[in-house]
């Protein structure tokens, strides 16, 4: 079996390739919900990828809820219909990498309602959290250094007290994008973190003071720019 380094275009369809030959034989080999897969060596040997290459295929079809990995034991199909599970896998396999406008779109939809649950939800150690943050981002904020880093922390700072693990796990899976593209797409201009610190300032004390309507307002007024960003043309 020949193994190469690959780049992230031929990585990212050697794992579609590999999520198909899965359905393929689940399908092929008539596996019902419940039924445990090859291990991850012999689907290695057979499809001739890496087992890192299996782990992920793997990894992505758990998160859809259509594996089951279990310590010990190994992978099993989910509990689902196989014509459930089919059309699944397909839609995942049409799914592509969002672009950054997406992220950004889906960024302000989670925190909107974040903001509020936090309000409602949050305890005195979520406050502690989003105080470090927040001082964390003003001073770097008025030293002249760039906070983007500091700025998303408070954010998930949020998400977390929103009590809330899903919508939690999605603000972690696409936050280190957005670190990423931020600067790339210029989102916002120079004066922006200073208002920033304001603005923050005034979302700690909306959820401090338990008023999600302010909270929600608040959260708003701060993605003014992120709107215009996504909505203006």
């Amino acid at each position: 079996m020949k193994l190469e380094t690959l780049s992230k275009t031929e990585i990212e369809y050697t794992q579609k390739d590999i999520i198909s030959k899965i359905r393929d034989l689940i399908n092929h080999k008539n596996l019902e919900p419940g039924d445990k897969l090859p291990s991850e060596r012999m689907l290695s040997e057979k499809f001739e990828v890496s087992r890192s290459n299996i782990r992920e295929a793997i990894q992505k079809l758990e998160f859809y809820g259509l594996l089951k990995s279990r310590p010990q034991s190994g992978t099993f199909v989910a509990n689902i219909g196989i014509i459930a599970l089919n059309g699944m896998i397909e839609d995942i396999l049409r799914l592509e990498d969002p672009d950054f406008k997406s992220l950004v779109e889906t960024r302000i939809l989670l925190e909107l309602k974040t903001v509020r649950l936090a309000a409602l939800r949050r305890t005195e150690e979520d406050l502690v959290s989003m105080r470090a943050t927040l001082d964390a981002y003003s001073e770097k904020v008025l030293n002249g250094e760039d906070a983007v880093q500091e700025d998303l922390l408070f954010h998930l700072a949020i998400a977390k007290a929103c009590g809330n693990s899903t919508i939690n796990t999605f603000m972690l899976m696409i936050t280190p994008e957005i670190i990423t593209n931020f600067e790339k797409y210029h989102v916002c201009d120079k004066n922006q973190p200073e208002i920033g610190i304001k603005e923050h300032e005034a979302i700690y004390e909306a959820i401090k003071n338990q008023d999600p309507q302010e909270a929600k307002l608040k959260m708003k007024e701060h993605f003014k720019v992120l709107y215009q960003y996504c909505y203006s043309s």
